[in-house]
């Protein structure tokens, strides 16, 4: 079976898995398979959103329901954690809505937020329209990119010749990212 067949075959449960354990290379990867018509984009919008969305309701539960856990202790002692309360006390619609589109606090946030007496239900229907509108949001990029790569050099004749350079250039993006958010700080990422 060929690396398209594959990816045809399982890509949906990699992109929603992928989303929820990684995160936006995963989705932008998903994207690129889209316009290699892989994979339809609805369903692809709908696999990240849906890894996403499933990922922060489980830290949130454990937030929520292991609050004095030795993990959740652990992660509590993080200053990540307390800048999220800290965003999430003055905004807490806002904050529940941007978290997982802010570098370093996209994991630890659900699980702050769970500490707190936000609601449950609230919070679910603030994330699934956050994780909704993050999906389409980073599915369109891989989208757009794959046009780039193909307008810049013509049309690939497989896939390993999209997706090697595209995950070379977002794994390079996110290890600079990581590097200058922790000069920046002077602390390790929570994310």
């Amino acid at each position: 079976m060929q690396i398209e067949q594959l990816l045809a075959q399982y890509g949906l449960w990699a992109i929603g898995i992928g989303a929820g354990i990684e995160g936006e290379t995963v989705t932008v990867l998903g994207g690129v398979m889209v316009h290699r018509g892989l994979i339809p984009y609805i369903p692809a919008v709908l696999a990240a959103s849906l890894g996403s969305f499933v990922a922060d309701q489980i830290f949130f539960a454990i937030g929520r329901y292991f609050r004095d856990a030795a993990y959740v202790r652990k992660v509590r002692a993080k200053p990540a954690f307390q800048r999220a309360l800290s965003v999430f006390e003055r905004h807490p619609v806002g904050f529940v809505f941007a978290f997982r589109f802010l570098y370093g606090l996209r994991t630890i946030s659900p699980l702050a937020i769970g500490t707190t007496t936000l609601p449950a239900s609230r919070f679910v229907v603030i994330n699934a329209i956050a994780a909704l509108l993050w999906g389409a949001i980073f599915v369109t990029l891989g989208y757009a990119f794959g046009q780039g790569i193909e307008a810049m050099f013509g049309k690939v004749s497989s896939i390993e010749h999209v997706l090697l350079p595209v995950a070379a250039l977002l794994i390079g993006a996110g290890v600079v990212r990581h590097l200058v958010s922790k000069r920046r700080s002077g602390i390790e990422p929570a994310d």
